[in-house]
């Protein structure tokens, strides 16, 4: 048996899609332990502009019509092999309905990940379009799935309101974790809080995150904020972090990737992810990995795991001043520095235990792929 991931892009970890890293560590943890992988890619374009991977990649130029399906990844279906498993990674994707009834029709199997499409908050949003469009698409899609993957209950609920189901598997993604020391810096004179992620400043919750920081900066003027990230709204934020009059406190760093981006998280103190709307964050798990102790939401759909291991703040709900009150409380542990270490070593204890990938991979080809 082998597995074929289906994804719009090209994996490409070094993008800001989380869905495309969350592809690539797959594959690449699968390929480590000896599971015949490929990831297949639809994309503007078939450019090789991405790192050496250990896992073959094909990537088919995306159409003009958004159901329609490249004929050379036709061609590549009819030639895999019968066994193969087929991973689609999303919701809500025009070409994925029809790959779906294509795959169907030539008797192969496939598996969805969602990856936050139908979570609680996102059937909300459009909720009428919505139903027309799941009824005439999506419905078929995922009822032909022989599984579906859920990263966080949210999801779980969220599909079974629509469609109820006995086909849901809750699984988080793995994290290949890097050992590393983690050290507190006792002689900081500032606190730093930290973002990494696309600028959309209502999914992310950005527009809370800065009128709670506005308030709470007032009060500890020995504090800063790094939002590492970038899109179209990036100048819309901008004017919102100067309305708020913090633009000295808070930076705006753009796009950061590697090595780059993950020494600027080390040196973060804190770090904060207030999303309305989620699957499963990379960044968090990532911060978490370096002993950074985070504020979140539930909807992130790891505030659960951040409770159990004391690893940082859980917001029930996205609110600013829930979210203030959040700053202020990791704010008086940060300065009782024995308590803050013991929350970033829960920060670690947590990626290892919780997002192991070869306790994740054993899980996902019991549950999903057999």
């Amino acid at each position: 048996m082998g597995v074929i991931h289906v994804v719009l892009g090209k994996a490409n970890p070094e993008k800001m899609n989380g869905v495309n890293k969350v592809v690539y560590n797959m594959a690449s943890k699968q390929a480590e332990n000896n599971l015949d992988v490929e990831v297949w890619g639809i994309s503007e374009n078939t450019e090789v502009n991405y790192p050496e991977r250990s896992f073959t990649t094909k990537i088919f130029k995306r159409k003009r019509n958004p159901f329609s399906i490249p004929e050379d990844l036709k061609k590549e279906i009819l030639k895999s092999d019968m066994s193969s498993i087929f991973h689609l990674h999303g919701g809500w994707i025009p070409v994925f309905s029809s790959l779906g009834r294509f795959l169907r029709k030539n008797k192969r199997a496939y598996v969805v990940t969602p990856h936050g499409a139908y979570n609680t908050i996102a059937m909300a949003k459009s909720r009428l379009r919505k139903k027309i469009y799941f009824h005439l698409f999506e419905k078929g899609f995922i009822d032909a799935a022989s599984k579906i993957h859920c990263i966080g209950e949210s999801e779980v609920d969220g599909l079974q309101t629509l469609f109820p189901n006995n086909k849901s598997v809750l699984i988080p993604y793995g994290f290949e974790t890097l050992n590393e020391d983690h050290q507190v810096n006792a002689e900081k004179k500032e606190i730093i809080f930290g973002f990494v992620g696309r600028l959309d400043i209502h999914t992310k919750g950005l527009d809370l995150l800065v009128e709670s920081f506005s308030g709470f900066s007032t009060r500890h003027p020995d504090s800063k904020f790094w939002i590492i990230g970038d899109s179209e709204q990036k100048s819309e934020l901008q004017r919102l972090i100067n309305a708020h009059k913090v633009s000295d406190k808070i930076e705006l760093l753009g796009s950061k990737f590697g090595e780059e981006k993950n020494n600027l998280i080390k040196k973060m103190d804190v770090f904060v992810h207030p999303s309305r709307n989620e699957g499963l964050p990379v960044s968090v798990i990532e911060a978490s990995n370096f002993g950074k102790p985070s504020i979140v939401t539930k909807n992130t759909n790891i505030g659960y795991l951040i409770e159990k291991y004391n690893a940082g703040i859980n917001i029930p709900f996205p609110d600013a001043k829930l979210l203030e009150r959040a700053f202020d409380e990791i704010y008086d542990i940060w300065k009782d520095q024995e308590q803050y270490k013991k929350i970033c070593d829960n920060a670690v204890k947590m990626v290892k235990e919780a997002f192991d990938w070869n306790t994740i991979l054993q899980q996902m080809n019991t549950q999903l792929y057999t």
